[in-house]
């Protein structure tokens, strides 16, 4: 395929482009430039007819001659000027100047006002959302959103936020968010805007519960109305569990309770110092893969009846044990380095993929590693 037939493709593929047009928009607040661009033209026109009628210029002459006299140039006189063009010259460099001033005065207020600019925008940022596929549609503007945006963002995970508060644009511009809409958004014209038909999910993080019952019927009566085939993932938060279960049987698939979630890392620092310690070396750091996995112990492998603080796997192979069931079936969970590895024992450990192959091939040896050899 031709570079040109891929061009014209790609310019005429309704899939990339924005479900909703702004043309109408465009073009109203294009309006008030017509008066400057006409007044220019008219301006040009008697410039050049009464050079032509006071000079004897030809029409091409006076043309050049109003350009240069009307933008201040001056650069020189194309011809000998005759007494009577001289005073068209006066008459007309005022004509110009007020013009001119009058023109600018009003393409300056358009553009104070910052509708135009916006609009420009707006419709850039349409074109660059309708190309993303599977992304998430983020609704209402907080706390909550920009520290979800950055672990999209370290994650690569698209998303677009929309949010109708008055300051949202120059908020999502100061935070740097690559994608967002200014629209109220549990409306259709949200929907078309951030193009959730493409969409994985929703996600609605309002402090107000009535705004996110508003989001999840109207995401599940659009969800109806496109006929789409697989539904859409809808996370919500909440205040409290009756919220939670009302928001459940509402269609949310997920609710999170943020203040129980507080409540049990706070738990688990206070408690269980070594598990919190585990999940920001794993979950919460960036570009960690974190994988957990049961490992059996071979009847020879030479960790049997070591207490774990001897077999030293932290150091070995940068995992941690969770958990220990024996042979019969007894489960001890964040067991302490006092507790013996017996017959038949099972190991539940968590690491990265490679630390947790690393720990397989050591606990299948049947001589100690290297590292005991030396220090014993």
């Amino acid at each position: 395929m031709s570079f040109l037939k891929k061009l014209r493709i790609f310019f005429t593929n309704t899939d990339n482009k924005p479900k909703v047009d702004l043309s109408v928009e465009l073009y109203t607040q294009l309006k008030p430039f017509r008066f400057p661009l006409i007044a220019v033209v008219v301006m040009m026109l008697v410039g050049a007819l009464g050079y032509m009628v006071t000079s004897d210029f030809s029409l091409i002459d006076g043309i050049y001659q109003a350009g240069m006299t009307f933008t201040t140039l001056g650069y020189t006189e194309v011809a000998h000027i005759s007494t009577a063009g001289r005073f068209f010259t006066i008459a007309y460099v005022l004509m110009a100047y007020v013009t001119f001033m009058f023109c600018a005065g009003l393409v300056i207020e358009i553009l104070k006002k910052g509708e135009l600019v916006r609009i420009l925008k707006e419709r850039k940022m349409l074109y660059r959302i309708a190309r993303l596929k599977n992304h998430f549609v983020i609704c209402y503007h907080n706390e909550f959103t920009k520290e979800l945006a950055k672990q999209f963002k370290e994650s690569y995970t698209p998303f677009v936020i929309v949010d109708n508060k008055e300051d949202f644009l120059e908020v999502a511009e100061q935070e740097k968010y690559p994608y967002f809409i200014k629209c109220a958004p549990h409306t259709e014209l949200a929907f078309l805007k951030t193009c959730l038909a493409s969409a994985k999910g929703v996600i609605t993080l309002s402090q107000n519960s009535a705004d996110n019952i508003a989001i999840i019927a109207s995401v599940r009566l659009y969800e109806k109305e496109i006929k789409r085939i697989s539904p859409y993932s809808i996370i919500t938060i909440a205040d409290t569990n009756d919220s939670a279960e009302r928001l459940k049987k509402l269609g949310a698939n997920t609710v999170i309770l943020a203040t129980k979630i507080a409540a049990q890392r706070l738990s688990a620092v206070s408690l269980r110092p070594d598990m919190e310690n585990l999940l920001e070396q794993y979950l919460y750091k960036k570009d960690k893969s974190i994988d957990i996995e049961e490992i059996k112990v071979p009847d020879e492998s030479w960790i049997r009846f070591r207490r774990l603080k001897d077999v030293q796997l932290r150091n070995l192979a940068n995992v941690s044990i969770v958990g220990i069931k024996d042979i019969n079936n007894n489960f001890l969970p964040m067991p302490k380095g006092d507790a013996v590895i017996s017959t038949g024992a099972k190991l539940l450990v968590i690491g990265t993929p490679e630390s947790i192959t690393e720990v397989k091939k050591i606990v299948k040896n049947k001589q100690e590693p290297e590292y005991f050899e030396n220090k014993n």
